[in-house]
């Protein structure tokens, strides 16, 4: 049995996210503690009582998400100590919690630099006009073409048939109204507050750049998936890089499923609220065994599998 840890990206953040597993697990609870005191602010406040509006904005959902992801992780290997990784991935957010996994920065570096993206991307949301559409039944070269003429991007390669595409509100809008001339059956607004994984990103960019020059990295203990690349970086280097081009480039989790299945892993333990992760791995290859994880229950069933192997 070859394990991949999967990390929920934002999107996935529901109030109430790790309250019960802090509660029962002190490790959790403890990581929570220490999130509120890096940050000088009670973020578990945000994520176990919310309200949604305050935990949806992207300054505390993608911190949010991390500590959880952490916390959670954190719970399993006291049910699992000697849970084996083979490698993870994480979709967008979720890159960032899959190198905290592991090891590549510690909890803390980490969690600055999440809350630093996530403020530097609400800024670039605050500072454009943009939009994000789910094009449904298509093929990438499709959705490509569409995007060319419309001149937006291609943000997400999600699952065969699901591709999301970002840029100005008003060209969006203008793909969704031309996507079934280019033979997608559905194209739908997506409800978020711009932009994402686009140029109008672009100040996020560079100053996120800034940021993780500054941070002191390591060489991961395990593999972890780049979005942008569709494969494990393997260098410090690449490991910046990557983590700075996928808030303005094109998240490839179909391809970073592929890579993951290729390297042999075949049971998939999905970290963080919502399931949407699971959703997807199935599209990409049905029958592949995912366990989601994301409270005490799902916890303990997920640690009597492995037990079972």
């Amino acid at each position: 049995m070859k394990i991949a840890l999967l990390f929920a990206g934002q999107g996935a953040q529901a109030v109430g996210m790790g309250r019960d597993i802090a509660t029962e697990f002190p490790v959790a609870a403890q990581l929570f503690r220490e999130a509120d005191t890096i940050l000088g602010r009670s973020l578990s406040d945000i994520a176990w009582n919310g309200p949604l509006e305050e935990l949806t904005k992207t300054g505390n959902a993608q911190p949010a998400l991390y500590v959880d992801g952490l916390a959670t992780l954190a719970a399993l290997r006291k049910l699992a100590p000697t849970l084996p990784v083979e490698a993870a991935a994480g979709l967008s957010l979720g890159e960032w919690t899959a190198h905290a996994a592991a090891g590549t920065f510690d909890f803390a570096t980490g969690l600055r630099l999440v809350e630093q993206r996530g403020r530097l991307m609400e800024a670039a949301c605050q500072a454009t006009a943009g939009a994000m559409a789910a094009m449904i039944g298509a093929d990438e070269s499709a959705v490509r073409q569409l995007a060319a003429n419309t001149d937006v991007d291609v943000a997400n390669l999600n699952a065969p048939g699901q591709i999301v595409i970002s840029g100005e509100a008003a060209k969006v809008e203008m793909a969704v109204s031309l996507a079934r001339e280019h033979g997608i059956r559905r194209a739908t607004l997506l409800n978020v507050a711009g932009a994402y994984h686009s140029r109008l990103m672009n100040s996020a960019y560079v100053q996120l750049g800034e940021a993780l020059l500054n941070a002191t990295l390591q060489m991961s203990a395990f593999p972890v998936v780049s979005n942008v690349a569709g494969s494990a970086a393997e260098s410090l280097p690449e490991i910046r890089q990557a983590l700075q081009e996928q808030v303005t480039g094109t998240v490839r989790w179909t391809d970073c499923m592929e890579w993951l299945l290729d390297r042999g892993c075949d049971l998939f333990i999905e970290i963080g609220p919502g399931g949407v992760l699971a959703g997807l791995t199935q599209r990409i290859s049905k029958g592949v065994e995912v366990v989601s994880v994301s409270d005490p229950a799902s916890l303990r069933a997920c640690a009597e599998r492995l037990r079972a192997n």
